[in-house]
């Protein structure tokens, strides 16, 4: 019998058909066979195997959403209720690290179909989505973090405007030492301050003066999280993605699907822990009775549940109010709000959860392995996409504050 905190039917939800149902099979049936038995020796030793997004590719499940013309799989149409369903069966891994390194074209893809040229999308996106080649998003530099307007990377034109000349710093970039294209974040006016004169260009990983260098980090271990050096990279013109200087709005309109993304994905990590937690804490026995039937670990699990279900139902309000066709700027506040319900659940569900495994949830692997793998990947999830702290300061602009 379904636990009450079990929405895999989406209950309430009034677009979700059986398109919907036939999704989640399709993408369970890949994760239960290619993803959830091998995962954890994965983050052992830091990194995916190469053939994985050629079998996601196969599954449906690696081009999904992405147009048809260009090799994109999955439902038609592909709605948000579709992107939901993928993010919340991805997250039965535990491990973000796979999302952030091997589906990066989800956030490196958009800017290059939204504002990329036909030639562009032509030339690029067939292999980007079919896995042939990867992408990633370069925007994070060390002096800027959450601050996209205080990007200092520079793209100056060289004598013969033939090429643009980059110079500066990237880091913190999501399955970076995987990439062969770096959807990057450059201010081609060098006076400019602020969001005028901000510029996206896709920058080929082979290009000279680009040096990558990876970064050891706390969780995210089968993830390669990088560092970008530009020593005056030369990039065609013709790799710049719409317009110079209006590189900004399409960084920012990109930021909603990755923190609806991240929302999910750590309310379904949360959901994860509880499940393991209360599977361990019938079956454990302390003091001469299961440990479920301790009160306090009883309330425990129930303050894990309310927390996990209240979360889920916020996202699938939003989910429903961008579906009928609220402008993405409208809910930019609320989704951002959404990211900071969710990762502030998912770590309190790690904390909770470890506390009813005790000594198993600090030992990889095993009972509690998947708490131990949430509980490294907290900071991340609290951080990466936006802070906390940026994602409530945005929806007190938002609200006017």
């Amino acid at each position: 019998m379904a636990a009450f905190w079990d929405w895999d039917d989406m209950p309430g939800v009034e677009a979700y058909n059986d398109t919907h149902k036939e999704w989640r099979k399709t993408v369970r049936a890949w994760m239960d066979a290619e993803i959830i038995p091998f995962v954890e020796d994965w983050e052992e030793h830091g990194e995916l195997p190469e053939h994985l997004a050629a079998s996601a590719y196969r599954a449906g499940v690696y081009g999904a959403g992405f147009p048809k013309e260009f090799g994109g799989t999955g439902p038609e149409p592909f709605d948000i209720f579709h992107a939901v369903i993928m993010n919340d069966e991805l997250g039965r891994a535990c491990a973000g690290g796979l999302n952030a390194s091997l589906f990066t074209h989800g956030i490196g893809l958009p800017p290059l179909l939204n504002v990329g040229s036909p030639a562009q999308q032509r030339r690029w996106a067939p292999d980007i989505i079919a896995g042939k080649k990867k992408i990633c998003l370069a925007i994070t530099e060390p002096t800027g973090g959450s601050d996209v307007a205080n990007i200092r990377t520079t793209a100056v034109r060289n004598a013969d405007d033939s090429a643009y000349l980059v110079s500066g710093n990237k880091t913190f970039i999501s399955g970076g030492m995987n990439a062969d294209y770096f959807t990057t974040a450059v201010r081609t006016d060098p006076d400019s301050m602020g969001i005028t004169g901000i510029s996206l260009l896709l920058i080929e990983k082979d290009s000279p003066g680009l040096k990558l260098t990876r970064i050891k980090t706390q969780g995210w271990h089968c993830s390669t999280t990088t560092s970008i050096a530009f020593d005056s990279v030369p990039v065609p013109v013709e790799h710049l993605l719409g317009t110079e200087g209006a590189g900004f709005m399409a960084i920012m309109l990109n930021f909603n699907n990755e923190r609806l993304a991240m929302a999910v994905t750590a309310n379904r990590m949360a959901r994860c822990c509880l499940e393991d937690a209360v599977a361990y804490a019938t079956s454990r026995h302390t003091f001469g009775k299961p440990l479920a039937k301790h009160q306090v670990i009883r309330h425990k699990l129930m303050e894990c549940a309310r927390m996990i279900m209240a979360t889920h139902a916020l996202v699938s309000n939003l989910c429903q109010q961008k579906h009928c066709g609220i402008d993405d700027l409208a809910l930019a506040g609320a989704f951002a709000l959404a990211k900071v319900q969710a990762t502030k659940t998912m770590e309190f569900v790690a904390r909770e959860t470890f506390q009813v495994f005790g000594g198993r949830a600090y030992v990889r692997g095993g009972k509690g392995g998947n708490v131990e793998r949430v509980y490294r990947e907290v900071r991340v999830y609290a951080i990466g996409g936006g802070s906390e702290e940026i994602m409530l300061d945005l929806a007190s602009r938002q609200a006017r504050l």
